[in-house]
């Protein structure tokens, strides 16, 4: 059995025609056995074709999933919807655009060894202006501080889109949770500690390369910010 043959990747994507191709190819390269599930919102720059050209020759470990006329859009959804597709065992979650280190999918793999959860924690940042590096410290502190003193799971990046989950565990909380999840948030792992129960085992894996993106745009916008901070209150 491959190594890596009980994890699926899932990658939201939105517009990232210029990193897909090589995300897809450093993922199935380095993981022996990975699949990959690539959740479009509806992309429109040419994303699809990059992915579907860079899928032949991955031997079905790569799959497609073609989001553009469902009914609800967001990074959330995405994620949510690809994760109910997954047949392994392990799931990890993170960003198509190259922000987060391919390299360390081993080690939150590793981490699902023995937890529930693990987490990509950003030990320092990279390439971030004052101002940004403020506002997610400090919704990040919000948040953290709300969960803890609600009796929720909390870790030290709450903020993080790159993390690790067993299968059984998140798709029994999107069944059973599913319209408590703000689907046009990018937060996912926000939503999901939110939802938890207090016993789930929670691991950290840190990291330092967290980066600008290489190709197109930040999706981060004022209107995501309030989100999370309504995601946290609710």
């Amino acid at each position: 059995m491959a190594e890596y043959s009980d994890l699926t990747i899932i990658l939201p994507s939105l517009n990232e025609a210029g990193n897909i191709s090589r995300i897809i190819r450093e993922l199935t390269r380095r993981y022996a056995g990975v699949q990959v599930i690539i959740s479009d919102d509806g992309s429109t720059d040419g994303t699809k074709k990059e992915a579907e050209d860079a899928i032949k020759g991955t031997n079905n470990a790569v799959m497609f999933l073609d989001r553009s006329r469902e009914r609800y859009h967001g990074l959330t959804i995405s994620v949510i919807d690809a994760a109910m597709h997954v047949r392994t065992s392990k799931i990890i979650v993170m960003d198509a655009d190259l922000q987060h280190p391919i390299e360390k999918v081993k080690d939150i793999h590793a981490a699902l060894a023995s937890s529930d959860l693990a987490v990509g924690i950003r030990t320092s940042v990279k390439e971030w202006g004052l101002h940004r590096r403020i506002l997610s410290k400090g919704i990040n502190t919000i948040s953290y501080t709300v969960f803890k003193l609600r009796g929720k799971p909390t870790c030290s990046d709450m903020m993080s889109g790159f993390f690790g989950i067993r299968t059984r565990l998140f798709q029994k909380v999107i069944r059973e949770n599913r319209e408590k999840f703000v689907y046009d948030g990018y937060k996912v792992l926000l939503d999901t500690l939110r939802v938890l129960g207090s016993g789930v085992r929670i691991k950290e894996v840190g990291y330092s390369t967290f980066r600008d993106r290489k190709y197109g745009r930040s999706k981060l916008k004022l209107r995501h910010i309030i989100r999370v901070l309504n995601s946290t209150f609710r």
